[in-house]
């Protein structure tokens, strides 16, 4: 019988703060399909944006629910995330002139990252400390 192995709260957190930024990209894509069928120009591109940006969000979701089931996999997808976004954040931070957003998005980013790299985290990843199965 296997051994369940304890998850990190840091891991959780991280992963409910990730499927949190999934949700909210989702929320984008949903909010571009009513602009689709309220009237915009271009229908079709509009929709098209709509997919693209629930298939990216929805993977940021599984990513972030994967780390608060416990599963391993998705540290590596959640740290990808957060490093992408923090060029979203210097961009809107910088070339932008919205530095109060950039600001808030690189710290949330920032957050993300320091507890999926915590010695607690890296070693549940690495499955360090776990009892060997007997053979």
């Amino acid at each position: 019988m296997a051994m369940k192995t304890h998850v990190p709260p840091a891991a959780r957190l991280a992963g409910a703060l990730t499927a949190l930024q999934g949700l909210a990209g989702i929320a984008f894509a949903v909010a571009l399909v009513f602009r689709a069928f309220g009237g915009a120009e271009s229908t079709g591109k509009v929709l098209g944006e709509a997919g693209y940006f629930t298939v990216l969000c929805a993977g940021v979701l599984a990513a972030g629910v994967g780390l608060v089931l416990g599963r391993r996999w998705a540290r590596t997808p959640s740290i990808v995330v957060q490093l992408l976004l923090l060029g979203v954040a210097w961009y809107m931070y910088g070339p932008s002139g919205q530095q109060l957003v950039g600001s808030l998005i690189g710290l949330y980013c920032v957050v993300v990252i320091v507890l999926l790299f915590t010695n607690p985290v890296r070693e549940w990843t690495l499955g360090l400390g776990e009892p060997d199965a007997e053979e």
